[in-house]
């Protein structure tokens, strides 16, 4: 699946009413059975999740504003973001005095729709634009909103690639919002394509992928695997990645971590690429980085959220992503995958003086000029430092030769007996 097909995968999703419960989140995660074996999880409301209870599970049918002569100003069924998400039931005539207290609006966007919520206050309501508010006339209107909210469960997705160590990466992504694409359409389609692309493989680590509800998700995650975190190594939660502006990458709260330096390498040469300091407002990190698990897990955007007028608007459309921008955030993360991979510690097996690499038939193996300078230096600078105090991560930040290099040039020195991996 490349970026086209990532794509086409979130127009498929766009439509769905999701929240942080509910059918639409079961229908999401069924979609994304199509091409990963996700474990679907449902947990029930009322239970205890750390400081959390799981809420009643909310659905919603059809909602809509009718003026007196039946004409129908508003309807969910048009764009699901019409509705306050979590709404409860309302069938009533009131006037506009009184609808307008349930009206929500951006007067500094005034042609755009809000996405909003009222997850644990309970209330209803309309979003709707703010030229379309200044527009409505004094009636006597209809409001209808079919939905339930009561006991049901909160429902989560999980999937586990398993590596040749029990040392995890985290790959996290919220599936809450309705339709909103960059937020967060873009991070569920990349997770899906990582994961697909992974199980191809045999990787070393671990590989757990989680698609949960934002906040409530990752809080409950951690409430029922508080014996699985001490096997993250590293994390990245993934969202606003469709759009087409520079990479921002939050670190964790420890600020050093092995995925903190990874990403910060990876992004050096991006312009205008930002590294941003932790803080506890935000995605999901701020619950994996919450200081009594303290996970080695950052944030990977394009522009932060809150930061681009489309954020949480109905112009955060399918106009506002496209499949190169998407083909673009695959490429760093694959990146992301290999240095993960390949960041070890090594051992020069012959350390006195420099080992003869001509006899060993370890010169002129890559083709290009440039590439082959580099591949004869990256040799020499593993040599040098592989005395296991060094990862392939620091060579390459001291010696300026691309990962990648460096990969093929331990390689080629582990398959002539030079190498052996500090344990």
């Amino acid at each position: 699946m490349q970026g086209e097909e990532m794509y086409q995968l979130a127009v498929r999703l766009f439509p769905i009413c999701r929240s942080i419960t509910g059918d639409g989140v079961r229908k999401t995660l069924s979609v994304l059975k199509e091409f990963i074996a996700i474990d679907i999880v449902e947990v029930p409301s009322g239970t205890k999740v750390l400081d959390w209870e799981i809420p009643d599970e909310w659905n919603i049918r059809e909602a809509w504003i009718k003026k007196s002569n039946g004409e129908k100003i508003v309807d969910f069924k048009n764009l699901n973001l019409h509705i306050l998400n979590y709404s409860e039931p309302v069938q009533k005539r009131i006037n506009l005095k009184e609808l307008k207290e349930h009206l929500y609006t951006l007067p500094d966007y005034p042609d755009l729709v809000p996405y909003r919520t009222s997850y644990y206050n309970r209330q209803w309501g309309f979003c709707i634009s703010h030229k379309q508010f200044e527009n409505l006339d004094e009636n006597d209107y209809q409001v209808l909103i079919d939905s339930d909210l009561k006991p049901g469960s909160l429902t989560y997705g999980e999937y586990l690639i398993p590596g040749k160590t029990k040392e995890e990466v985290l790959f996290s992504c919220h599936i809450c919002h309705p339709s909103l694409c960059n937020d967060n359409l873009s991070g569920i389609v990349l997770a899906v394509n990582l994961a697909s692309e992974l199980q191809k493989l045999e990787p070393h680590y671990t590989y757990r992928f989680l698609f949960i509800p934002g906040t409530i998700g990752s809080i409950t995650w951690l409430s029922r695997n508080e014996d699985k975190v001490k096997n993250i190594k590293h994390g990245l939660v993934l969202s606003l990645l469709g759009d087409s502006s520079p990479f921002h990458y939050k670190r964790s709260r420890r600020g050093n971590t092995d995925i903190d330096l990874i990403v910060e390498y990876l992004l050096k040469d991006e312009q205008s690429a930002k590294i941003l300091d932790f803080s506890p407002y935000g995605y999901d990190e701020r619950q994996f980085c919450s200081p009594g698990f303290n996970l080695p897990v950052g944030c990977l955007t394009r522009t932060p959220f809150g930061e681009f007028p489309e954020y949480h608007t109905s112009a955060d459309n399918l106009d506002f992503i496209n499949s190169d921008n998407l083909n673009e955030s695959l490429a760093l993360l694959f990146k992301v995958i290999s240095v993960i991979e390949g960041n070890k510690k090594w051992i020069n097996t012959n350390p006195k003086g420099e080992p003869q690499l001509g006899k060993r038939g370890l010169y002129n193996s890559i083709g290009g000029q440039i590439q082959q300078r580099d591949y004869q230096m990256a040799l020499l600078w593993i040599l040098n430092l592989s005395d296991g105090n060094h990862s392939l991560l620091d060579i390459a930040k001291k010696s300026g030769i691309d990962f990648e290099i460096l990969t093929q040039a331990t390689n080629k020195l582990l398959k002539a007996g030079l190498l052996r991996e500090e344990k």
